[in-house]
C-alpha cells in the first residue's frame, strides 16, 4: 500500500471517527468554544491586567447591551489615546510599559524604557541570516521561526524570575517590528526579484516610525500617528481572546518564554483571530467592484442580503468585520481608528472610499440584524478589523504584513498575561476537562483483523 493509499483511508476514517454531534453539546451541557448560550466567555480565570466590556448582566438574570469599553490595568483606552494624542506623543512604548508594569510612567522612566527599546531593536546577524537563508512565504510562520530560534541566543531562557522574565518581553516587544520588517524585505526580494535593502532602526524615532522606516522608507506624520494608534488599540484585549488565552496555557505548563510566545503567534495567525483585518480587505475590494452606486442604501442592502444568502463573494454568509464575541452597541477601538481614518483618507484623496466604506458599515449592522431576525440575540457592531485593513492599505502596508502588524501589537499584552499567569502563589496548570462521548469497543487481535480485511 502506497503512501498516497494509505492517506487517502486515514482521511476517509475522520469522517465517521472525528466527528461529534452538535446535540451531544447540549445533552451534556458542554460550553462549546468555552462560550455560554448567550455567547459570552465561560469565566476561566482572573486577571488585573485587561477588560473588555460590551455588556452588564442584569440583577434578574440575562445580559443588557452596552457602549463597548477596553480598560488596560484599570485605564480607559479611550482616555489613554486622548490624552496622548492631545499632547501629540506616541503612545505605543507608554502602553507598553503600563500594561508590563501596571502603572502610567513618569517622565524618565518613560525616556529610559523607550532607549531600552531602541537598544534590543536591532537582531542578531545569526537571526538576520537565517532567515535570509530559510526565507518562506507567509511573515508569521517567519516571525514564529525568529522567536523559537532566540531561545538559542538567551543565556537564561528557562529561568521564570520576574527579572528575567520582564527582560525577555522587552527584547521580544522591541524585535517584533525588525524581524517583520526584515522578513517582508526578504520575501519581497525573494517574489519580485528586485535588490535587498535592509534599513536600520534609528534610535530618534519611536516603535511606529522605526516600523515604517525599516519597511518602506519614506512615511507622513499622520501615517506614523496612524500607525501609533493602531499599536496601542491592539495591545491587549483580556485574557480570554485566543492568543492570549494560548499564551496563558502554555504558560501554565513552566515552558519558557519563547516557546509560549510561538503558540502565540500560532493562534493569531488563524484567519478567525488575526488574520481578520485581510479578510475584511479583500470583502471591501470586491464590494467596490460589485457595487455600482456607493451612496444606493438599496444597492447595497441588496448585495449584502445576498451576501448573507451565500449566493456571492466567498459563498460563507458573512459579512466580515461585522459582530464581536463581546462588543455589543459599539467597539471602543473601532470608533478611536475611525477617526483617524477619516483625516488619513482626507491626506490620501481617498474621502470617497471612506465614506463608502462608512455606510457599509451603517447598513451591514441593519441588513445583518433584519437577515438573522430571532436567530441573533444580540446587537452587533463593526470590530476594529472593519477599518484596520483600510488603514493599512493608506498607510501604505502591504497585506503580507497585516496580521504580523497585529503580532507585534499584541506581544506586550502576551508578555504582560504571560508574567502574571506565572507570578501567582499557588501556580496550577491549565487543564479543562474533555467528556469522552465515543463507544468502547473490544480489542481484536491483529491475524483476526487481517484475516477480516482479506474476506
Amino acid at each position: 500500500m502506497d503512501k498516497e493509499c494509505i492517506i487517502k483511508r486515514l482521511s476517509e476514517s475522520i469522517k465517521t471517527t472525528s466527528r461529534i454531534d452538535n446535540d451531544l453539546f447540549i445533552k451534556y451541557n458542554v460550553k462549546r468554544g468555552l462560550r455560554n448560550e448567550d455567547h459570552s466567555g465561560v469565566l476561566v480565570g482572573l486577571t488585573t491586567i485587561g477588560n473588555v466590556v460590551g455588556y452588564e448582566k442584569l440583577p434578574e438574570g440575562g445580559l443588557k447591551a452596552i457602549p463597548g469599553r477596553l480598560i488596560y490595568r484599570g485605564i480607559d483606552v479611550e482616555d489613554l489615546v486622548r490624552g496622548i494624542i492631545a499632547e501629540k506623543r506616541f503612545g505605543y512604548e507608554e502602553t507598553a510599559f503600563l500594561l508590563l508594569s501596571g502603572y502610567l510612567p513618569d517622565r524618565e522612566e518613560l525616556s529610559a524604557f523607550t532607549a531600552m527599546l531602541h537598544r534590543s531593536m536591532p537582531l542578531a546577524q545569526k537571526t538576520k541570516m537565517n532567515i535570509l537563508d530559510l526565507e518562506g512565504q507567509n511573515i508569521m510562520n517567519i516571525l514564529a521561526r525568529s522567536v523559537l530560534e532566540m531561545y538559542t541566543f538567551d543565556d537564561n531562557p528557562d529561568d521564570t524570575s520576574r527579572d528575567n522574565l520582564m527582560r525577555q518581553s522587552v527584547d521580544l516587544i522591541a524585535k517584533f517590528p525588525t524581524i517583520i520588517a526584515y522578513a517582508y524585505n526578504i520575501l519581497r526580494h525573494s517574489n519580485l526579484g528586485r535588490s535587498l535593502h535592509i534599513r536600520l532602526p534609528k534610535e530618534d524615532l519611536s516603535m511606529a516610525e522605526n516600523f515604517l522606516h525599516m519597511l518602506k522608507g519614506e512615511y507622513t506624520d499622520l501615517e506614523a500617528r496612524t500607525l501609533d494608534l493602531a499599536l496601542m488599540l491592539h495591545a491587549e484585549h483580556g485574557g480570554g481572546n485566543n492568543s492570549t488565552f494560548t499564551v496563558r496555557v502554555t504558560s501554565s505548563s513552566g515552558t519558557d518564554t519563547y516557546s509560549s510566545i510561538a503558540a502565540a503567534i500560532g493562534s493569531l495567525k488563524g484567519p478567525l483571530h488575526g488574520g481578520a483585518n485581510l479578510a475584511v480587505a479583500s470583502m471591501f475590494a470586491h464590494l467596490k467592484e460589485n457595487i455600482h452606486d456607493w451612496t444606493n442604501k438599496t444597492e447595497i442592502d441588496d448585495y449584502l442580503h445576498r451576501m448573507l444568502r451565500k449566493e456571492v463573494y466567498d459563498h460563507a454568509g458573512l459579512i466580515y468585520g461585522i459582530g464581536h464575541a463581546v462588543y455589543t452597541i459599539s467597539d471602543p477601538r473601532a470608533l478611536l481608528l475611525k477617526e483617524m481614518a477619516r483625516d488619513l483618507a482626507k491626506e490620501k484623496q481617498r474621502e470617497e472610499e471612506f465614506a463608502f466604506l462608512e455606510l457599509l458599515e451603517e447598513r451591514a449592522i441593519e441588513t445583518f440584524m433584519d437577515f438573522k431576525g430571532n436567530k441573533v440575540n444580540k446587537r452587533v457592531c463593526a470590530n476594529v478589523d472593519f477599518y484596520s485593513g483600510f488603514v493599512y492599505e493608506m498607510i501604505g502596508m502591504p497585506r503580507a504584513v497585516f496580521t504580523p502588524l497585529f503580532a507585534m501589537s499584541r506581544i506586550a499584552g502576551w508578555a504582560a498575561h504571560r508574567i502574571e499567569e506565572l507570578n501567582f502563589d499557588s501556580k496550577r496548570i491549565i487543564r479543562p476537562a474533555y467528556r469522552n462521548v465515543g463507544e468502547e469497543s473490544p480489542f481484536v487481535p491483529f491475524v483476526e483483523r487481517s484475516n477480516a480485511r482479506k474476506g
